[in-house]
């Protein structure tokens, strides 16, 4: 039996890798700033970081968050493994970051780098956005009377189970660096899932696409977010809204 940390353990994408991970027979260990016995601050680090990671065979690392933090919870994850000689560091991130100058983009693609950089065996999986992002996006556009979305971007959001399906199979898989990436089904022009969502939800809005510049957007409306050769998701945008 292999001793497996998943950080982000309760969150959107740990807690399914977590449930997979069990179900496979392995001990695992849940960490993230509140779930106890391992309740710990990536960002602070300290004794109780090191607690979690000892004994540990592989660490999952799906902790993550938009307000900033994620070099430096990183770096310590990745210091604390060093110390217990963790054989095997997975890690989430997301197809793009290395060409869309998105400030989380950046974050992501700088704890790649650390992780690439540790010391550590690794594996790395890029995905496309999942599901439950693109409805909480159009849900806070389609608060206004009108819903207002960047004009001529795509997306190709896919289902959250599915990936961690993936990562909890390379978990238990040899160390394998930079594997493919993981793509939705379909590649979809964001005014059509926002017609989607509005159709699935009972709300009446009309869809206006906005221009907006910048490098930033330039590189989302070139596709650089996308992995159309990659599209190996099978749930769909509807059937994620179907199920409520």
């Amino acid at each position: 039996m292999t001793t497996i940390l998943v950080t982000g353990g309760t969150g959107t994408l740990g807690r399914h890798v977590t449930a997979r991970l069990r179900d496979a027979g392995h001990e695992v260990r849940v960490l993230s700033r509140s779930a106890q016995p391992y309740a710990v601050d990536l960002r602070k680090g300290g004794p109780a970081l090191d607690r979690a990671v000892a004994d540990v065979d592989v660490i999952v690392h799906c902790a993550s968050t938009q307000t900033g933090g994620d070099e430096k919870a990183a770096a310590n994850l990745i210091a604390a493994a060093r110390r217990a000689n963790v054989a095997h560091l997975v890690y989430i991130s997301i197809v793009g970051v290395d060409v869309v100058p998105f400030g989380y983009y950046k974050s992501k693609l700088a704890v790649e780098k650390l992780v690439e950089s540790s010391g550590l065996d690794w594996t790395v999986l890029r995905t496309t956005q999942f599901h439950d992002l693109v409805a909480r996006v159009l849900g806070a556009a389609a608060k206004l009377p009108v819903l207002l979305l960047p004009a001529g971007i795509d997306d190709q959001p896919i289902e959250v189970a599915e990936v961690a399906d993936r990562l909890a199979e390379l978990a238990q898989l040899p160390p394998a660096g930079r594997v493919a990436d993981m793509g939705g089904p379909e590649v979809r022009s964001f005014a059509d899932l926002a017609r989607t969502y509005l159709k699935a939800t009972g709300k009446r809005r009309a869809v206006v696409g906005v221009p907006l510049g910048g490098k930033t957007m330039r590189a989302f409306r070139a596709g650089g977010h996308l992995s159309p050769e990659q599209a190996v998701g099978k749930g769909t945008f509807e059937e994620y809204l179907a199920r409520g």
